[in-house]
């Protein structure tokens, strides 16, 4: 029998936690990224996106969301440096172990999740997130023959969940 690893489809999503962990059981390959990132969950309605940008700067990096879909990409112009005499040299390796090269990283977002902030600091490319579900999409238990009011459902405390909704 042949075994389809779909991880690689749901390791770019972003709050579809539970999701993303059971299929990334699924399969045992990995597919190779450049350039290597982290997705961290900071607290319930919080993640962030860490990317290793190494040689990158904040002129280099473009950071883009259209219809859910979160696009990092970075691309170095061509580099030169001043000799002595201010006149344009170019830079010659002995060994480039650093990558230069273009990259463009795209990552699905769940409905409700925004882009707080994006920072860049030692080469890594910080992208904060946060999950803001409006009034009117988040779950309300609802009367039964109107004998009670409706009351929302999600709340950290028995005096948040106790406010009451029309």
């Amino acid at each position: 029998m042949r075994t389809y690893d779909l991880s690689p489809l749901f390791r770019t999503s972003v709050g579809f936690d539970r999701l993303a962990r059971m299929l990334d059981t699924v399969g045992q390959e990995t597919a190779p990224s450049y350039p290597p990132y982290n997705i961290e969950k900071v607290s319930d309605d919080e993640y962030r996106i860490t990317m290793a940008v190494a040689g990158f700067g904040e002129d280099d990096l473009d950071v883009t969301v259209e219809r859910n879909t979160l696009t990092i990409s970075g691309r170095i112009s061509e580099t030169v440096s001043e000799g002595n005499d201010g006149d344009q040299a170019e830079r010659q390796f002995l060994h480039r172990g650093i990558a230069a090269r273009a990259f463009e990283r795209r990552f699905n977002l769940a409905d409700h999740i925004k882009i707080d902030q994006a920072s860049l600091e030692n080469g890594l490319l910080h992208v904060t997130l946060k999950r803001e579900v409006p009034e009117e999409a988040k779950p309300r238990q609802i009367a039964i023959n109107g004998k009670s009011k409706a009351k929302a459902i999600e709340g950290k405390s028995s005096a948040e969940s106790g406010k009451e909704t029309a």
